[in-house]
């Protein structure tokens, strides 16, 4: 690749040759109606029109949703032959975990805790994407978000930044590789910039008020992250942030990223987001695209503001011709970057996607990532695994759905593709075992949840997202029980279509359907009539209320919505030849009064126990409720295993250290089961005494071991001042001596613990000279 002087100069020769409306025409993202039916993908609530002519006069920068090569081959052909300056066009599009072959939802890959798999994950997903004509993906989503109303907490890593900034650095290493020209890299796009997963109520596009610190400590790290990885793009979120709107937020968007992390990419707003400053209440469409240029944003999707007015504020001098010349400047770099004025046309073959999309490669990684992103929540008297000999009762809405368990932000799956729940144990049992299904209850039985549930459906389609059985609910559970009833153990198939999760799909209930919560309750009284195992597998993209669904079965595996191999990795795990190895990246509450709940809280002056723990007794005039208890159904780090993992006491190399030397903490971790297994060993830190409050602990680091059954091994992490390190305050970012408590252990709230003293170094004085005579 050119070097930056070669990027600079190239650039700065272009634009002194391009008129303002050119340069404006950069900074415009378009989402053309392309007319090639199932071709077309259609984001939000607007398109625009004339796109081929814009494109001739320069006034398209990039363009969303054209996927396919013959489409973008058509508007590159236009861009290349038939405008002035002949400037490429990025192509863009939201790859959000996978492109044409589905891996697991965000959250449910985050519960993997394997780095590398998730890098190779974004790598296959470039690469089907590029072979679709795509250039830029707007993904990793890397919002930490701590309130499973919200429907978009599918699409991030869950609840702590540290393991959010490690996943955001492999996914941007995954989709841009060594070399953002070479011919299966995309650029990746952070976002939402900044605060979106925070969202008052749990209300997707809501408003959002919290602490300058608690944004730097808790929300920004992994944009950080993503940053120092090389993302080269950033999108700015919807909702406003402290009383700004993020879209016109100078200080996130030129102070913080620009300035204090070196951010060199290009920001672009989400769909429209620089209009709906209008609603805002902050101006007009000129007043609003003007405050979002001169804050930093170089890129407007679908919106047209910048098209439309930019002019004339340049005239009027509301906004200088720096701050189009900086966004311009950004977009042609990094259409240089991309090796787009090189090879404007990498891997448009026609012919090309076939060859790529649903490559046995990719699949094999889609379907280790179902296996290692699948969380057992319970396992009673060793219901799990299953044996492949005798009958197995496959039960439930969603035991032989594909349409469902692709997730949401699947519009370029091929659902064909897809292996049910259904299809997964049939080819896994080999015709060993004999398997009875019968769907026993809808999705759901709300008509108007129906409704919402396929609001992208097609009303004449055959097979939709929730479908309403034309058999009674009363039929349906009487053939559930009757096929129960003749089996050896049963599994039943239940949780939430792919339209439960994702943008717009905010829930005030965790709870499953009552459609389904009747099914599995007459399942558990036929299960304990004739004493067979009732095992639940969970489909979802995000924490469930599941209380009631525990007490009311033998074992639970949490599989989520785990995207095109999802049949094949759930039967690798049900029959045992895999053992689950996945651990919940986000708390499930016990019932939704406790949103927002997390590990990493802050105790108060009146503790439920002495330690700040949650979990303990009601007591009078402590932080407690009266009516539930503080503690989680299931915590941070939560999953269990076929075997099971001893941790010895945490032992130290040192109990007291000064400045910069390194503490070593280890614990010998033995596999006392009788299954070889994966443990995802979590080291936590807690800061007892601080001249500002802490959270209870706080993790800063993990570790996933392989142990054969019998075998065991020192698991050890360096510790460094690095990691006792907070914001003391706004601009202040260091740590203080005094006592730190290490935490290594299973989950955040089972581990064992070590006290070691940290001291300042002590800084010798020097001599005062002696005086000169």
């Amino acid at each position: 690749m050119s070097s930056t002087n070669d990027m600079n100069a190239f650039v700065t020769d272009l634009m002194s040759r391009m008129t303002l409306e050119e340069k404006i025409g950069q900074m415009n993202l378009t989402q053309p109606s392309h007319g090639d039916g199932e071709d077309e993908i259609v984001t939000g609530e607007a398109k625009n029109n004339g796109t081929e002519e814009k494109i001739r006069q320069g006034l398209v920068g990039s363009i969303l949703n054209a996927r396919r090569p013959h489409v973008v081959r058509r508007y590159q052909q236009i861009a290349m032959e038939e405008s002035r300056l002949k400037i490429p066009l990025i192509f863009a599009l939201d790859v959000i975990h996978g492109h044409v072959t589905a891996f697991p939802t965000p959250l449910a890959l985050s519960s993997s805790w394997n780095m590398d798999l998730i890098q190779e994950t974004a790598r296959l997903a470039a690469r089907e994407a590029v072979a679709d004509g795509i250039k830029q993906v707007y993904s990793p989503m890397v919002d930490i978000a701590r309130d499973p109303r919200w429907g978009r907490i599918a699409e991030g890593s869950g609840e702590d930044p540290y393991l959010g900034s490690r996943i955001a650095e492999a996914m941007v290493r995954g989709y841009q590789g060594d070399d953002l020209s070479a011919p299966d890299s995309v650029m990746a796009c952070l976002k939402h910039f900044a605060a979106y997963g925070a969202a008052e109520a749990g209300r997707d596009y809501n408003t959002v008020d919290m602490s300058r610190l608690k944004l730097q400590e808790v929300i920004l790290p992994p944009f950080k992250a993503g940053v120092k990885a090389g993302a080269g793009s950033i999108m700015n979120a919807f909702n406003d942030l402290n009383g700004v709107p993020a879209s016109a937020d100078k200080w996130l968007m030129t102070d913080v990223a620009r300035e204090d992390w070196g951010f060199d990419g290009f920001f672009v707003s989400d769909f429209t987001g620089i209009n709906e400053m209008i609603k805002h209440g902050v101006g007009d469409l000129k007043a609003v695209s003007a405050l979002a240029v001169k804050a930093g944003l170089d890129m407007d999707m679908v919106g047209e503001g910048y098209l439309t007015t930019l002019k004339q504020s340049i005239e009027d001098g509301s906004v200088s011709m720096d701050d189009v010349d900086r966004a311009c400047r950004k977009i042609l770099e990094a259409k240089y970057k991309l090796g787009l004025f090189d090879n404007p046309y990498y891997g448009m073959d026609p012919a090309n996607p076939e060859k790529i999309h649903l490559a046995p490669e990719t699949r094999a990684v889609a379907r280790e990532a179902v296996v290692q992103s699948c969380v057992l929540l319970k396992n009673d008297n060793a219901a799990l695994p299953l044996k492949r000999a005798g009958t197995i009762a496959l039960i439930g809405p969603l035991a032989n759905d594909k349409r469902n368990i692709p997730g949401m932000w699947a519009g370029n799956t091929n659902i064909d593709a897809c292996v049910s729940i259904m299809d997964g144990l049939v080819r896994s049992s080999g015709g060993k075992a004999n398997i009875l299904y019968a769907k026993g209850a809808n999705i759901t039985d709300d008509l108007d949840e129906v409704e919402r549930l396929n609001i992208f459906e097609k009303k004449d389609a055959p097979v939709k997202n929730a479908m309403i059985d034309p058999r009674s609910p009363a039929d349906m559970l009487a053939e559930a029980v009757a096929v129960a009833s003749q089996a050896d153990v049963i599994v039943a198939v239940v949780g939430e279509s792919k339209e439960h999760t994702g943008e717009a799909s905010s829930r005030t209930s965790l709870d499953l359907p009552q459609s389904q919560r009747t099914l599995i309750d007459a399942l558990h009284k036929t299960a304990q009539a004739t004493g067979k195992p009732l095992v639940l597998v969970i489909m979802g993209s995000r924490p469930l209320t599941l209380g009631w669904e525990r007490d009311h079965s033998d074992a639970m595996l949490m599989a989520w919505h785990g995207g095109t191999e999802m049949g094949n990795g759930v039967a690798d795990l049900l029959f045992g030849d895999r053992n689950p190895s996945g651990k919940l990246t986000v708390t499930f509450p016990r019932n939704v009064g406790q949103i927002p709940i997390y590990y990493a809280h802050k105790t108060t002056g009146r503790p439920l126990t002495a330690d700040g723990n949650d979990a303990g007794e009601w007591k009078k005039f402590r932080s407690a409720y009266l009516d539930s208890r503080n503690d989680p159904e299931f915590p941070f780090g939560f999953g269990l295993s076929y075997t099971h993992f001893d941790y010895s006491p945490v032992k130290v190399s040192k109990d007291t250290l000064t400045g910069n030397q390194k503490l070593k903490a280890s614990v010998t971790l033995t596999n006392t089961g009788t299954h070889a297994g994966e443990e995802t060993v979590q080291l936590y830190i807690t800061d007892p005494v601080c001249t500002r409050t802490r959270p209870v602990k706080e993790l800063k680091g993990f570790q996933k071991i392989s142990l054969q059954p019998g075998e065991k091994k020192d698991v050890t992490f360096e510790i460094t001042t690095e990691d006792l390190k907070f914001f003391i305050t706004e601009n202040k970012f260091g740590w203080e001596l005094g006592d730190f408590i290490i935490h290594i252990g299973t989950n955040a709230q089972d581990t064992q613990t070590a006290t070691v003293r940290w001291e300042k170094a002590v800084v010798k004085k020097q001599p005062k000279p002696e005086p000169k005579i």
